[in-house]
This record gives structure tokens, C-alpha cells and sequence, in this order.
């Protein structure tokens, strides 16, 4: 039963049941008013962009260990005061142009050393983290950039419906995500050069571009989470997305999407999302440190990989 995608998300959603029930039972009301569910959903947003777009990459057989410090790069550059003084002459859509252009240029160039340059796809996103997170050091002079245009700030910062911005576009990108995965050629594109690259490429796929566009697709979603991030902290700041590839790829993984590529799982990337924002959510409210999350996370991280090798041994044999 849970060999298949249905099985696998009842799982996820009696994992997320549980860990309500344990919030309300430590929590009390704090945990189960509505301001609290907002609260945790606002939170998964901004982890939710990043992970829809982790979800195609790590289904095309890649990995990026680069998305936190490019949200960051792309914080930095779109509030800086040369961006801002420009958003304020014309329009603060500005600010999120310049956000995704960083993203996606970053994203280009991880997906042309990967799939072009042959680097392994550790060792190129690596490299980027490393680049990414200096250059907005650099960029921002170690420093804390406010954002000051008020539209753009009550803009994301609005409500529709009694439902968080940051929620609705979270919402609207999962939604994207599916369909492109499941529903279109790009998506089955995606998983057959995820699951074997020569294959797909003896099928008559360009799996160097394909590669390189899952790549762009993911650097974008890291432009957009920054633009998420500056409105919901009216700041850009080189330390922004700090772990946000942990929390990425977990949610990923533990959605049941396979690491070494070929299935891959949207709706089941959501609920590990909403999972892990619960968890953290539960763990704010007992005033637990971040240490203690962090092996929390290692240790379920763990054990959902050990699942999904049982699972792939047991459809393996006869």
C-alpha cells in the first residue's frame, strides 16, 4: 500500500494529524487558533516555493545545495539602494524583476556547469553556494537593507479573503508545479531524464537542456521565496536562506520523491513542507532550542530515505 503514491501521502497526511495532535496537546490554544495556522502556513511559503522547484530537479536526478544563499544574493540585490531608488521612479514590480533575474541567472549557471560543463551537480552547486553567499556579503556590506517602498510592502503583506499573499502565491506555484510535472511534456521529460539519461536521451530528448532548464526553473522559484522573504521581514540581507536547502530537500525527500531522480511528487513535497513548518511551529511553542529541531529533521530526513530503499528493494524483487 505504501509502494504507491496514495498510500504514501495518507502516510504523510497521518504524520501531519499526529503532529497536530501533539501541538494542541503541548500547545493548547496557542497552537490551534487560526492566527497560529496562518502563521505556519506563511512559514511554509517561503520553504514551499523553493521546494515545488527542488522537486523538479531532484526528480531530474540532480541536486542544488546552492538555493538558500541565492534567495539571498537575490534579497540583497533587489534592495539595494540603486534597485530601490529605480523601483521608486517607476514601479516596485521592479524589485521583483530583479529578484527572479538573479534567481534564474544563478540558476543558469548551475544548470550550464552541470549539464554542459559535466561537474557534478554537489560540486557545481557547491561551488555557487559558496560564490553566492560572498557575493552578497560583499554586495551588501555585511549589512541589513531595509525595504522602504510601502506598496511593496503592503502589497505582499495583504490578506485575501482572510488568507495571506505569501499563502495564495505559495498556493498558486504548487498548483503550477503539478500541472507542469504531471501534465505536460516538460514533466515527463523531467522524469525520464531523471530516471535514465541515456535512455531519454536515445528517445530524442536533450537531456543537457532539460537539465539545464530544471536548473532556471529552480533558480526562479529561489527569486521568487526572496521576494516572499523581503516582504514578510521588510529587509534584504546576505544572511537570508540560511539551511533553506536542508529544509528544501527534506520536505522533498520526505515527500517521496526519490533522490536518485525518476519520481517525483508535488503533492507529496507540500505535505512534507507543511510537516516540517509544523514541527518547527510545535517545537517554537515548548521552547525548544534549534538545535534540538535540527536533529529532529536530520533524524526523520534519515528514516525517510531507509523508506524509500526498502520500497525500491521490495518492487526490485521477483
Amino acid at each position: 500500500m505504501l509502494a504507491g503514491s496514495a498510500g504514501r501521502n495518507l502516510g504523510l497526511v497521518i504524520a501531519l494529524v499526529i503532529l497536530c495532535l501533539v501541538g494542541v496537546l503541548t500547545a493548547g490554544d496557542r497552537f490551534g487558533s487560526i492566527d497560529n495556522a496562518m502563521t505556519i502556513l506563511r512559514f511554509a511559503s517561503v520553504i514551499g516555493v523553493v521546494s515545488v522547484g527542488m522537486t523538479f530537479v531532484i526528480g531530474g536526478g540532480g541536486i542544488d545545495l546552492s538555493v538558500g544563499a541565492i534567495v539571498a544574493l537575490a534579497s540583497v540585490w533587489a534592495t539595494t539602494l540603486a534597485t530601490q531608488a529605480m523601483a521608486a521612479d517607476t514601479h516596485w514590480i521592479l524589485m521583483v524583476f530583479t529578484a527572479l533575474a538573479v534567481g534564474a541567472g544563478c540558476g543558469l549557471v548551475n544548470g550550464l556547469l552541470v549539464a554542459y560543463g559535466k561537474v557534478a551537480a554537489f560540486i557545481a552547486t557547491l561551488a555557487m553556494l559558496a560564490g553566492a553567499r560572498g557575493l552578497a556579503e560583499i554586495i551588501a556590506q555585511r549589512r541589513t537593507q531595509i525595504v522602504r517602498d510601502r506598496g511593496f510592502i503592503d502589497f505582499f503583506g495583504d490578506s485575501i479573503l482572510g488568507i495571506p499573499v505569501l499563502v495564495i502565491i505559495f498556493a498558486l506555484v504548487a498548483v503550477g508545479g503539478w500541472v507542469l510535472l504531471n501534465r505536460t511534456t516538460f514533466g515527463r521529460r523531467t522524469l525520464a531524464v531523471g530516471g535514465n539519461a541515456e535512455a531519454a536521451r536515445l528517445a530524442g530528448i536533450k537531456v543537457q537542456r532539460q537539465t539545464a532548464y530544471l536548473y532556471v526553473l529552480l533558480g526562479v522559484a529561489c527569486g521568487l521565496a526572496a521576494v516572499m522573504l523581503m516582504a514578510r521581514t521588510t529587509t534584504g540581507t546576505s544572511t537570508h536562506g540560511q539551511l533553506l536547502e536542508l529544509d528544501a530537500i527534506a520536505a522533498v525527500v520526505i515527500g517521496g520523491t526519490l533522490l536518485s531522480g525518476g519520481r517525483a511528487t508535488i503533492v507529496g513535497t507540500i505535505f512534507g513542507v507543511l510537516i516540517f513548518a509544523t514541527l518547527t511551529n510545535v517545537f517554537t511553542l515548548n521552547n525548544l532550542d534549534t538545535s534540538t529541531q535540527a536533529v529532529a529533521k536530520g533524524v526523520i530526513i534519515v528514516a525517510a530515505v531507509l523508506l524509500q530503499q526498502r520500497l525500491a528493494a521490495r518492487r526490485r524483487s521477483p
